[in-house]
């Protein structure tokens, strides 16, 4: 993975935390990524409308439009070319968890806290799945 991956790479983050958002946000910028920042599902929605992102890091416990419904909308309006990679960000730590966001149309699925190795392969994934 080169340089010129990581300044392609446009991210967005969705999450309602303020410390999840700055926790989230510093990890990114470790690895070489700016991010920006909706606060909710329809805030993602609406930020897709206007500019494609590759990657789309997607809480699922939102107020006013949580992420698997955004998920759902994201999948119906977007075309297929602009498709983002959508990695769910989740408390939930079951089985059914990871289901229920796979169902939902979302590619990939890690569990809060956030784990830097995790982070940085979720990030890979998606590089490696958009080079196919």
């Amino acid at each position: 993975m080169g340089e010129g991956d990581h300044n392609c790479l446009r991210i967005l983050l969705v999450e309602d935390n303020p410390v999840n958002q700055k926790v989230a946000q510093k990890m990114l910028k470790r690895l070489g990524h700016d991010a920006d920042l909706a606060v909710n599902g329809k805030e993602a929605v609406q930020a897709l409308e206007s500019r494609p992102y590759q990657i789309v890091f997607m809480d699922i416990q939102m107020p006013e439009m949580d992420g698997l419904e955004a998920t759902r909308i994201i999948r119906e309006r977007c075309l297929s070319a602009e498709q983002p990679h959508i990695v769910a960000l989740t408390a939930f730590n079951l089985v059914y968890g990871r289901e229920m966001c796979l169902s939902a149309g979302m590619d990939d699925y890690l569990s809060k806290p956030l784990i830097m190795e995790e982070l940085r392969a979720a990030i890979e994934n998606c590089i490696a799945h958009r080079a196919k």
